[in-house]
C-alpha cells in the first residue's frame, strides 16, 4: 500500500533559514579565511567547513524532522545519522581546500564543486537510509539526477563565492540564493521518494512517535548557537584584523614618509650601517656626495670611502666602536669620492638599539663641507694678514715718530758742528774730527729719511720718469756698486710710458734692490732689471698649502705683502711694473714674510739696516703703488714694483733731465727780522744760533701761541720759520692765522714729515728737516727773492743730497 508523505511547513521553513543562514556564516567565514595565513588560515577553513557542512546536515534533519507519514512510525540508525552529519562537513573542507593556493582556476573550482555537491547528496541519501520505518523506500531517477544537479550547481557557487571579495549585500543576496538551492536539493530529492506498506502491516505504533517539532527546535537551537558564536568569532577576527591592517597602513605610511624625507635631503648623505659596518641603505644626499649608486654602495663595507691611511690606521673600526661604546662618533676629516676626489667631511655616527637592548647597527650622517673649510681658511688668513698690517702700520707710526725727533737731534748736532767749524782754528786734527762728526751726522740723516720713507712720511716730487732712461743713466753707478762677479741685464720694451714717481726716490729704491740682489748672490750671478705695462697689481697669495689640505705649493709665496694694499687705482688701471730678479739664493716663506719688516734682515752684523725693502715698500705705496716679492728657495728673488702710469699732460711738462732749481748763497741778502718757532728747545736755539751767523735778528717763540703774542708786539717783522709738529698749534694753523692777521708775512714751514694735503703742500713753502746753513740760506734769499718779485716762493729744498 503506497502512502503520500507529508511536511510540516513550520519545520520546513526553519530548515530553510538554516540552510540560508548556514550560507551566510560560511561566506563570511570564507572571508576571514583569505584574510588569515598559515594555522590560522586552516582554522578559518575547518571552521568555516564544519559551519556550512553543519549546517546543510542541519537543514537535512530538520527538514527530515518535517516529514510525517501518516500512520507509520519514524526512528533513525544513530550510527547512519553520525555518517549522514560527517559527510557535509568532510566533502565541505574538501572543496574548500581544493581552491586554496595561487593556482585556483576554474577548472579546480568545477572540480571542487562536483565533489562538494556529490558528497551532499551522498548525505542526503545516507540520512534516508538511517530512516527506520515499516515500509518500502523507493526514489525516482529524475528526481535524484536533479537533486544532484541542484547539490553540485550550489556547492559550486559557494565555492566561487568563497573564494571572491564580497560585500554585505552581496553576501546576503548569495546567502539566500545558496540557501533555496541546498533545500532545493533536498526537498527535490524528498519529492523523488515512494513509500510502499505491505498489506496487513501492524500499524499498532501509528501516532505513537516522539514529539518531531519539539526536536527539529532543540537542533535549530543549537545550530543558530553555533553560527551565532562563529559570526562573533568572525567579528573578532575582523576587527582584530582591521585594526591590525590600519597599523599596517599607518606603518607603510610612516616608512613611505621616512623614505621619501631621506631621498628629498640632497645636502647630507644618510644611510644606515649593519653591526659590522655594511651599508644597509642610500639616499639621494649620498649619491651626490659621493657619487655612488645604490646598487653599487649597498651591501659593501663604508670603510671604503675613507682615505688609504685612514683605513690602514683603523679608523673606520675605530668611528664604530666609538659610537657603540659612547653612544656617538662625531668628527671631520677627509673621504673620498667615486671618482677618487676629495672632500672634506663632517661625519655623525649614532648607534641603532633594538627592543631587547642589543645593538642593531648605525645611522650614519656625512655632510660636505668643503666650502666651509675653504670659507674657514680664507678667513684665517684674512685675519693673518690684518694683523700683519696692523703690527706694520704700528711699526710705522712708530719709526715716523722715531724719525721726527732723530730730525730734531740732527738738527742741532749738524747745526752747531757747521757753526763750531766756524770758529775752530785750522787745525787739522781737529777738523778731521769735526768732519767725522759731521759724516756721522749725515749718515743719521740718511739713516732717518729712510725710516720717513718707510713710515710713508717722507717729501716726494712726482713726476714723469722714462724708466727705461733712468736705468740706462744708474748703469755704471750699478756695477761699480756690485762688482764684477754679478752681471746686470736690463729688458725694456719699446713705447713704454712713464711713470709717476720721484725719480730721486726711485734711483735709491732700485739701487737698494740691487744691491740686495748682490748680496744673495755670494758666488756671483745675474741681476735682471725689466719693466713692462699691465693692469692692476696682482692680488696677495698667501704662501703655504692651498686650502682644504692639497699639497703644498712649496716655499713659493706670491705677492706677499705684509703692509697692505695700499694703492688708489681703480679697476683694470694700467701700472707700470718695474722688477728686479736675481738668481740667488731665495727665501723661505717665514723669511719671505717678514722681508718687508723694518729692520729685519738675514745679512751679517754690520752688513746692513733692515730698512731697504721697508724704504721701497713706503715709496711705492706712497706714490699709489706697491711692492710685489716672489720667491722660493733655490731659484731666485723677484721684486717687483707697481707704479701709476703718469698723466700725458704731466709727461709733456716735465722736461727731461731737468735738475731742480737751488739758488746759490748770496751774501747781499739785506738783513731780515726772522721769527723762529718750534717747540724743541735744541732746533730753536740751533735755528736761531745759524740765522744769526747769517746776519738776520732773530725772535724765538717755543709755541704757535707765544708766536701769535710776539707777532702782533713787534713792529718790524719780515719772516716766519716755524716748525710743523707741535702740539696746540700746528705749524699749518699757525700760517693761517698769520695769512688773517697779516696777510703780507711770508712763513717757511720746517718738517720732516709728507703727509700734508696737496693745497697745503702748494699754499706755503717747505724746508726739510734736518738743515744746514747753506740750505737755510737759500730757502730765505728764495723766499724773499720772490716776495720782492712777487712770485709764490713754493720750492721745497731737499738738504744732504750727498747722503743719497
Amino acid at each position: 500500500m503506497a502512502h503520500a508523505g507529508v511536511h510540516d511547513p513550520v519545520l520546513v521553513t526553519l530548515s530553510i533559514a538554516i540552510a540560508m543562514l548556514a550560507s551566510f556564516v560560511a561566506l563570511d567565514l570564507a572571508g576571514r579565511m583569505k584574510a588569515a595565513t598559515g594555522w590560522a588560515r586552516r582554522a578559518w577553513l575547518m571552521t568555516a567547513a564544519l559551519v556550512l557542512g553543519g549546517g546543510i546536515w542541519s537543514m537535512h534533519f530538520v527538514a527530515m524532522l518535517a516529514f510525517r507519514l501518516p500512520g507509520l512510525e519514524i526512528t533513525y540508525d544513530l550510527g547512519l545519522t553520525l555518517l549522514s552529519l560527517a559527510l557535509p562537513v568532510a566533502v565541505t573542507a574538501f572543496g574548500l581546500a581544493a581552491v586554496q593556493g595561487p593556482k585556483a582556476g576554474p577548472g579546480r573550482i568545477v572540480v571542487a564543486g562536483l565533489g562538494t555537491g556529490l558528497g551532499i547528496v551522498s548525505m542526503h541519501y545516507t540520512g534516508m537510509a538511517a530512516m527506520r520505518l515499516p515500509a518500502s523506500l523507493h526514489y525516482d531517477p529524475a528526481w535524484v539526477a536533479a537533486a544532484v544537479l541542484i547539490a553540485v550547481g550550489a556547492a559550486t557557487v559557494a565555492i566561487r563565492l568563497a573564494l571572491g571579495e564580497s560585500g554585505l549585500v552581496l553576501r546576503i543576496a548569495a546567502s539566500v540564493a545558496m540557501g533555496l538551492a541546498i533545500a532545493g536539493m533536498h526537498y527535490a530529492a524528498m519529492q523523488g521518494l515512494h513509500v510502499s506498506q505491505p498489506t496487513g502491516a501492524d500499524q499498532s505504533g501509528a501516532g505513537a512517535g516522539f514529539d518531531q517539532v519539539r526536536l527539529a527546535v532543540g537542533v535549530t537551537a543549537v545550530t543558530f548557537l553555533v553560527f551565532t558564536l562563529a559570526l562573533l568569532a568572525a567579528a573578532i577576527d575582523r576587527r582584530v584584523s582591521q585594526r591590525a591592517a590600519r597599523e599596517a597602513a599607518a606603518l607603510r605610511a610612516s616608512e613611505e614618509r621616512y623614505r621619501l624625507l631621506l631621498q628629498s635631503v640632497t645636502d647630507y648623505a644618510i644611510f644606515m650601517l649593519d653591526r659590522d659596518g655594511v651599508v644597509a641603505n642610500w639616499n639621494s644626499g649620498a649619491r651626490r656626495i659621493k657619487g655612488y649608486e645604490a646598487g653599487e654602495i649597498v651591501g659593501t663595507h663604508f670603510s671604503r670611502f675613507y682615505t688609504d691611511e685612514d683605513r690602514a690606521s683603523g679608523v673606520p673600526a675605530r668611528a664604530l666602536a666609538t659610537a657603540a661604546g659612547s653612544g656617538k662618533f662625531e668628527a671631520e676629516g677627509w673621504r673620498v669620492r667615486r671618482d677618487g676626489t676629495r672632500f672634506w667631511a663632517s661625519v655623525v655616527i649614532d648607534p641603532i638599539i633594538g627592543e631587547d637592548g642589543r645593538l642593531v647597527g648605525f645611522a650614519k650622517v656625512t655632510r660636505d663641507i668643503t666650502e666651509r673649510k675653504r670659507a674657514q681658511e680664507a678667513l684665517e688668513q684674512a685675519q693673518a694678514a690684518l694683523a700683519q698690517a696692523q703690527k706694520m702700520e704700528a711699526v710705522g707710526q712708530l719709526t715716523g715718530g722715531v724719525a721726527h725727533d732723530f730730525n730734531n737731534l740732527l738738527m742741532a748736532v749738524l747745526g752747531s758742528l757747521e757753526l763750531l767749524r766756524k770758529r775752530l782754528p785750522d787745525d787739522p786734527r781737529l777738523l778731521r774730527l769735526l768732519d767725522n762728526a759731521v759724516q756721522g751726522a749725515e749718515r743719521g740723516a740718511a739713516l732717518t729719511q729712510r725710516m720717513l720713507a718707510f713710515a710713508r712720511r717722507q717729501e716726494l716730487k712726482p713726476e714723469a720718469v722714462d724708466l727705461a732712461r733712468l736705468v740706462r743713466d744708474m748703469t755704471d753707478l750699478l756695477q761699480r756698486s756690485i762688482g764684477p762677479a754679478v752681471r746686470i741685464e736690463t729688458r725694456f720694451p719699446l713705447g713704454l710710458p712713464p711713470a709717476l714717481v720721484d725719480a730721486h726716490q726711485l734711483e735709491l729704491a732700485l739701487l737698494n734692490l740691487v744691491v740686495n740682489a748682490r748680496d744673495a748672490m755670494p758666488e756671483g750671478g745675474t741681476v735682471t732689471i725689466a719693466a713692462r705695462l699691465g693692469q692692476e697689481a696682482p692680488e696677495q697669495e698667501a704662501l703655504g698649502q692651498e686650502a682644504l689640505g692639497q699639497e703644498a705649493l712649496g716655499q713659493e709665496a706670491l705677492g706677499q705683502e705684509a703692509l697692505g694694499q695700499e694703492h688708489s687705482a681703480g679697476e683694470n688701471t694700467p701700472m707700470l711694473c718695474l722688477s728686479v730678479t736675481d738668481t740667488g739664493t731665495g727665501m723661505d716663506a717665514a723669511t719671505l714674510a717678514r722681508a718687508q719688516e723694518p729692520f729685519f734682515t738675514t745679512k751679517g752684523v754690520g752688513r746692513g739696516t733692515g730698512l731697504g725693502l721697508s724704504m721701497v715698500h713706503g715709496l711705492a705705496a706712497q706714490s699709489q703703488g706697491r711692492l710685489v716679492l716672489r720667491s722660493r728657495p733655490g731659484t731666485g728673488t723677484t721684486a717687483e714694483i707697481w707704479l701709476p702710469v703718469a698723466a700725458p699732460d704731466v709727461a709733456a711738462t716735465a722736461a727731461p733731465g731737468e735738475a731742480p732749481f737751488r739758488c746759490g748763497v748770496s751774501r747781499t741778502l739785506a738783513s731780515q727780522v726772522v721769527l723762529v718757532v718750534d717747540d724743541d728747545p735744541l732746533v730753536l736755539e740751533n735755528s736761531a744760533a745759524m740765522l744769526e751767523d747769517l746776519g738776520h735778528r732773530v725772535i724765538e717763540a717755543r709755541s704757535g701761541q707765544e708766536a701769535l703774542e710776539l707777532m702782533r708786539r713787534a713792529r718790524t717783522l719780515d719772516l716766519v720759520l716755524t716748525d710743523h709738529a707741535m702740539p696746540e698749534m700746528t705749524g699749518l694753523q699757525l700760517a693761517a692765522r698769520i695769512a688773517a692777521e697779516r696777510p703780507g708775512l711770508k712763513v717757511i714751514l720746517a718738517t720732516g714729515y709728507a703727509d700734508l694735503a696737496p693745497d697745503e703742500a702748494a699754499r706755503l713753502p717747505r724746508l726739510a728737516k734736518p738743515y744746514d746753513q747753506a740750505t737755510l740760506a737759500r730757502m730765505i734769499e728764495a723766499v724773499v727773492r720772490g716776495a720782492e718779485k712777487g712770485g709764490g716762493g713754493d720750492e721745497t729744498v731737499v738738504p744732504f743730497p750727498k747722503s743719497a
